[in-house]
């Protein structure tokens, strides 16, 4: 089962100032590995934040184990409720730290319109840019979240659909077959489903878009009943366990979305050591990684901060 106590940090949303709460302790106590105690890090306090999906609170509670075994004090206060209130967070100075996804930045945050679907030239970009807000961004990891659509078995069957180019031309050969199930927050973000379709050339209706939450969508995808395809992420577990196909983005409509560790920069630069603590930890971080991590929750329901521990202490770092 698992540990929902532990996220007693969980956006409180208070009725003035839509202030978040403080946070609180991370769960199990990680003693050093190869990651060492830094002395200009020691009691130096941290608050952690995490969007509220498996993947960002499994890097949270990954960052967090780094930065005690280098000897901060840590405070969690992952599971923050939408993109934009975690980067307003960070902004605002509520959080500390949080990892965020390059193409997430570039198109929802920074306005920028063109998708960049290399990972280097992406992260580049997004480093520059950002600067100017006081955004400081280190230690991209190879993982790349990146959105993709995905179907069933069967509808894959019964349309053939390979690619998003396909899923345009089966619009146009036939509207009703295209029913999709999406995010609220991805069917009003433009680097989500107005991506597609600026993209491919084709615009949905109303009547064939459901909009359901995350964890909806996979089930109903798989089903093929309320949605022929439906909004997933690569990196997500959930895609392997209920056998969906996903579909090419080969028209490059989708940014990359390269996971990278983000800090107002004032506070990166008074500690220049929690982006060296942290950079091994990224390396490790791939997109086969994570889909193996998720899997441990969301598959075979184990609690987060223990897959994440368990994970640091295999590759060494901790103990």
């Amino acid at each position: 089962m698992r540990r929902f106590a532990v996220l007693s940090a969980v956006l409180l949303f208070l009725v003035s100032g839509c202030g978040l709460s403080s946070g609180s302790t991370v769960p199990f106590a990680a003693a050093p590995g190869s990651i060492r105690p830094v002395p200009a890090l020691r009691g130096v306090p941290v608050t952690v934040g995490s969007k509220d999906f498996t993947e960002q609170i499994l890097l949270a509670y990954i960052t967090e184990y780094a930065l005690q075994a280098a000897g901060m004090q840590v405070q969690d206060l992952s599971n923050i409720s939408g993109s934009n209130a975690g980067r307003q967070a960070l902004l605002d100075g509520q959080i500390d730290l949080m990892w965020e996804y390059t193409g997430t930045a570039w198109m929802s945050y920074l306005g920028k319109t063109d998708a960049i679907s290399d990972p280097d030239r992406m992260f580049a970009a997004v480093r520059d840019v950002d600067a100017g807000n006081g955004v400081s961004w280190v230690d991209r990891a190879p993982l790349n979240n990146v959105y993709t659509m995905a179907q069933s078995q069967d509808v894959r069957r019964k349309y053939g659909v390979r690619s998003l180019s396909d899923l345009a031309a089966l619009f146009h050969r036939d509207p009703s077959a295209v029913t999709i199930c999406i995010e609220t927050e991805f069917a009003s973000r433009n680097d989500g489903w107005a991506a597609v379709e600026k993209k491919y050339g084709f615009k949905l209706p109303d009547s064939n878009i459901r909009k359901l939450d995350t964890g909806a969508i996979y089930p109903a995808t798989a089903s093929g009943r309320s949605c022929h395809f439906g909004e997933i992420t690569e990196t997500d577990a959930r895609q392997r366990a209920l056998k969906l196909d996903t579909l090419t983005d080969d028209g490059h409509a989708f940014a990359a979305y390269n996971a990278a560790v983000t800090m107002r920069t004032r506070f990166a630069r008074a500690y220049p050591g929690i982006a060296r603590v942290l950079r091994p930890v990224a390396a490790k971080l791939t997109s086969q990684t994570m889909l193996d991590l998720s899997a441990e929750v969301d598959v075979r329901g184990r609690d987060w901060a223990e897959v994440a521990r368990d994970w640091m202490i295999k590759q060494g770092f901790v103990r």
